[in-house]
């Protein structure tokens, strides 16, 4: 038996009860926290309250070769990760490599920042369009600084369609944890470099630490966002498309976002 638990958003205390007695009662229990990092612990601090050792696996343990899967055929395996168990499309192609092993495999779901990011902000989870990634900028084999283009046009199609667009950032082992003021960066470097205007004059939403006791939870014209403190990670950026009047003052009120927005809607 393979069991996929989600941990929730922030710490060791997100995990459901449910979730908790999986742990539990698991032969062997493995992690991974390259999708996505709680925070606000530690695997020490998640051995001590679940009772149970936490290997570590790596991006390639997990993608490339998962020989631990081999463990649930004869035991009961907890595999852990941040947020909802099944975000990430990594979590569901291990899932069916374990069913082609013959695994049966059981979900146990977590809080996500899917649908946190609706109640930090005030925006209605239905009026949400595609989601996009925004990797760090790499260099050409020339030297050339490279920036996806692909989050700017996932913007733009969704805000052709009024739909608001959840923007995730980029984690990697050597650069870090990517800011909301670098993502905005980016965007207005697009947009420039097109000689565009769906950034120029559009309201973005910025959340820092979700799940936390005080988040930060902050709207501002994207122009002025990207100089704001959002303080340490995991953060995670919004772009609105047109906004619903209750949202609208849901940014104002819950977000810390500029009057004009409410202005706009009269």
């Amino acid at each position: 038996m393979l069991t996929f638990i989600g941990l929730g958003l922030f710490d060791e205390y997100d995990i459901s009860l449910k979730g908790l007695e999986a742990v539990r009662e698991a032969d062997l229990v493995y992690a991974e926290f390259y999708t996505s990092c709680l925070m606000g612990t530690n695997p020490e601090k998640m051995e001590k309250l679940y009772g149970k050792k936490v290997h570590l696996l790596s991006r390639e343990d997990v993608e490339q070769q998962p020989d631990w899967l081999d463990e649930a055929k004869d035991k009961n395996v907890a595999f852990l990760t941040g947020g909802d168990t099944m975000v990430s499309t990594t979590h569901v192609d291990l899932r069916l490599r374990a069913e082609k092993l013959g695994i049966e495999t059981r979900l146990v779901h977590g809080a996500s920042i899917a649908s946190a990011v609706s109640g930090l902000t005030g925006l209605q989870n239905y009026r949400f369009g595609k989601s996009a990634s925004i990797p760090y900028p790499y260099e050409s084999r020339r030297g050339a600084r490279i920036i996806s283009e692909t989050p700017y046009d996932t913007i733009k199609q969704n805000s052709e369609l009024g739909l608001h667009t959840l923007i995730f950032l980029d984690i990697d082992k050597d650069k870090g944890y990517m800011t909301v003021n670098l993502a905005l960066e980016l965007l207005l470097e697009v947009e420039n470099r097109r000689g565009e205007r769906v950034m120029n004059r559009a309201v973005a939403v910025g959340i820092a630490r979700a799940g936390s006791e005080k988040p930060v939870v902050k709207a501002d014209y994207a122009e002025n966002l990207k100089d704001f403190d959002f303080g340490k990670p995991l953060h995670i950026l919004v772009v609105p498309g047109k906004l619903h009047f209750l949202e609208a003052e849901a940014l104002v009120k819950l977000a810390a976002g500029p009057g004009e927005i409410m202005e706009e809607m009269e």
